[in-house]
């Protein structure tokens, strides 16, 4: 890990890394919009703080939805100094943005590298000074999210995103691996729908369901058609959690949704959930019988009680 990261500061070169911005850009910003106001050492290198690289972010991102540079800025002011004033209630709804933290600005820039090592320590050092429900929520949830969008925007490659996932998904792994649970508590089943490529999703609500004291079993990537099925007969879980990031499996097999919900009307006794950006796409307007859709734990939690 660079050393500056240690007092919370970045050179201009770590910066472009974990905004995806030029070098060039960073300065013109700040130089004719006055967005960030970095701090000078002795030798006269700019160094930037975690606010000022989440101001970049957010900058970056307004323009992706068609703002001006200087459009950008002007909202950023704007909220600033909303925000900065007693508390008013708004009309107009107000620009916001998920601001990210220092393990989350690390772990693009050793993402932006292809350093797997160093994504690793810093998953491993998070992880143990903010505690597992911290550290899914502030770091790993933003991270892949971030991932995602710049994958999807063409600023990382299929590498730098493919490994950058991996990581997290082997750590996370790991986490389950080594997490102790009673012997007598209830058991939860996640599984990746046939077709479905992204785990991680799962591994995530799993591991949030294991907070919360319950036993785990996963049903990982692209599983065989019936295996789900053929698992739940046999363990009969409290919970089954069916995940589907994208719509693939329902395109493969226009009548997977179908038949899992005539699979869970006929074994009552088991919950199930069925979530993902995918699956609540396809299902939405559709009417089952026995599968919930959620969007998160929370939504699970509120049919529990």
């Amino acid at each position: 890990m660079d050393q500056s990261n240690a007092n919370g500061i970045y050179y201009i070169q770590q910066v472009a890394e974990i905004t995806g911005l030029s070098k060039q850009l960073i300065r013109k910003w700040e130089e004719r919009y006055g967005l960030i106001q970095p701090q000078r050492l002795e030798n006269g290198y700019r160094v930037y703080s975690e606010k000022d690289i989440n101001t970049l972010l957010a900058v970056k991102e307004l323009s992706t939805q068609g703002h001006s540079i200087k459009q950008a800025a002007m909202i950023l002011k704007d909220k600033a100094e909303l925000f900065d004033s007693e508390p008013m209630r708004v009309q107009e709804p107000v620009y916001r943005r998920e601001e990210m933290n220092d393990y989350v600005l690390q772990l693009l820039q050793q993402g932006a590298r292809c350093d797997e090592t160093e994504l690793t320590l810093i998953l491993q050092q998070a992880y143990h000074y903010l505690g597992l429900d911290t550290f899914l929520h502030s770091v790993i949830i933003p991270f892949l999210k971030e991932v995602g969008s710049r994958w999807e925007r063409g600023e990382w490659d299929e590498y730098q995103e493919a490994l950058s996932s991996l990581a997290v998904r082997d750590f996370l792994v790991q986490i389950r691996r080594s997490y102790q649970c009673r012997e007598e508590a209830p058991l939860v089943v996640g599984a990746c729908l046939p077709h479905e490529q992204h785990e991680v999703p799962v591994h995530i609500l799993l591991l949030q369901f294991m907070i919360r004291g319950w036993k785990t079993v996963l049903v990982g990537a692209s599983p065989a058609p019936g295996s789900i099925e053929l698992l739940v007969k046999k363990l009969q879980p409290t919970k089954v959690l069916l995940s589907a990031t994208t719509t693939i499996p329902f395109e493969r097999d226009p009548r997977l949704l179908e038949h899992l919900d005539q699979f869970a009307l006929a074994n009552q006794k088991v919950d199930f959930y069925l979530g993902g950006a995918g699956a609540v796409q396809y299902a939405s307007g559709k009417s089952l019988q026995a599968i919930h859709v959620v969007r998160s734990i929370e939504e699970i939690k509120e049919y529990t009680s």
